[in-house]
């Protein structure tokens, strides 16, 4: 289903039909975590052994299940700084990047793209050979600060292009093949530069 989201925290409880909890966490993907709910304490330090981010108790107050709730959204803004310092680092060769999509941390040659779309705090990636483009949880305005500006450019607040894969301009907007891409007006005097400069007149 299109917008869907990978699913990234989970409530189980350790008693469940068929197969427990315990189990069941084994099974699932690894990047997904784990809070379990039980009635029994003895099951807390087995819990723990399949990496649980938390232990609630039943009868569970909302207190304990907000401070769940906080723990986990503290691990996971703790893990994307994490994440994100190790792309900028590895952003320092300037022939390639990273970016994480799909709890997967992807390497694009920079010469393969031919532009970025901005959807509010995701960006489509597109490549060339690739039909479909490459989604990462990164916004607009840090995606322009790790591209090199020699040879990205921003022509919209949604767009970023790269230089030599504009080949046409059809009245005011690049065409990669059926796409059009629009430009905005403040960004429309340094892509004009970009093009008075490499013209024949």
């Amino acid at each position: 289903m299109q917008g869907k989201q990978p699913v990234q925290l989970m409530f189980l409880d350790i008693q469940m039909p068929g197969i427990d909890g315990l189990e069941f966490a084994k099974l699932i993907d690894s990047s997904i975590r784990v809070v379990f709910t039980t009635a029994f304490e003895q099951y807390a330090l087995e819990s723990y052994k399949v990496n649980a981010l938390d232990y609630l108790l039943k009868p569970i107050s909302y207190t304990d299940f907000l401070q769940s709730v906080n723990k986990a959204v503290h691990w996971f803004d703790m893990h994307d700084k994490c994440l994100y310092t190790q792309i900028e680092k590895a952003n320092t060769h300037q022939n390639h990047i990273y970016v994480k999509s799909d709890y997967k941390l992807l390497q694009i040659p920079l010469q393969q793209i031919l532009y970025i779309e901005g959807l509010k705090d995701y960006v489509k990636i597109y490549t060339e050979g690739e039909a479909k483009p490459i989604l990462s949880l990164i916004s607009m305005k840090m995606m322009e600060e790790r591209l090199p500006s020699s040879l990205f450019i921003r022509v919209h607040r949604s767009y970023i292009v790269q230089k030599s894969k504009i080949k046409v301009l059809d009245r005011g907007r690049i065409v990669f093949d059926k796409e059009y891409i629009p430009v905005s007006d403040s960004y429309k005097q340094e892509l004009l530069a970009y093009i008075n400069e490499h013209s024949i007149q």
